[in-house]
């Protein structure tokens, strides 16, 4: 297993996408399986955007300050996942907007995975050696063992995006 730390990212990018695909396949009367399919979605995106702002993203900003922007921009699509993913927890299946929110979601966060694969994640390639993205992911791969699975888990999430917002 790779521990390159953007190999790591793009694998979790990929069942995220996978979910999305699922979703977006079950019939409009599957209302159930939509469900156990956004539990599934709300737990991946917890973890995989606590990896990224515990860990890729404070990583990256420290060692290329030029990236700022780009990391700045990658917190605020993160908490606008965040506020969509808190609120669909909060929701059943049968509500009128599961379908829609769960929808927004789903093009937020796709939105988000292509701005990083396509430019972000070939920029840090290119300024970071195989062994700093090797720490970065092995530092990941520890994070992941205690990362919240759901958006009413507490984590240091809103203390990190507050620090750096504020």
């Amino acid at each position: 297993m790779s521990t390159d730390a953007i190999v790591l990212l793009k694998q979790d990018h990929k069942e995220i996408r996978k979910l999305f695909r699922d979703f977006n396949k079950a019939g409009s009367d599957a209302q159930a399986t939509k469900g156990r399919l956004v539990n599934k979605i709300i737990t991946a995106l917890t973890v995989h955007t606590y990896l990224e702002n515990e860990c890729m993203y404070p990583e990256v900003r420290k060692l290329l300050p030029e990236l700022e922007d780009d990391i700045l921009e990658s917190y605020e699509e993160h908490h606008v996942a965040d506020v969509l993913v808190t609120e669909l927890a909060a929701m059943k299946p049968d509500d009128e907007r599961f379908d829609a929110k769960t929808t927004v979601l789903i093009e937020s966060v796709d939105h988000h995975i292509q701005e990083e694969e396509d430019a972000w994640f070939p920029k840090v390639r290119e300024a970071l050696s195989r062994t700093q993205l090797q720490e970065i992911g092995a530092r990941m791969l520890e994070l992941r063992q205690k990362a919240p699975t759901s958006p009413a888990q507490p984590s240091a999430l809103k203390k990190t995006l507050d620090a750096v917002l504020s």
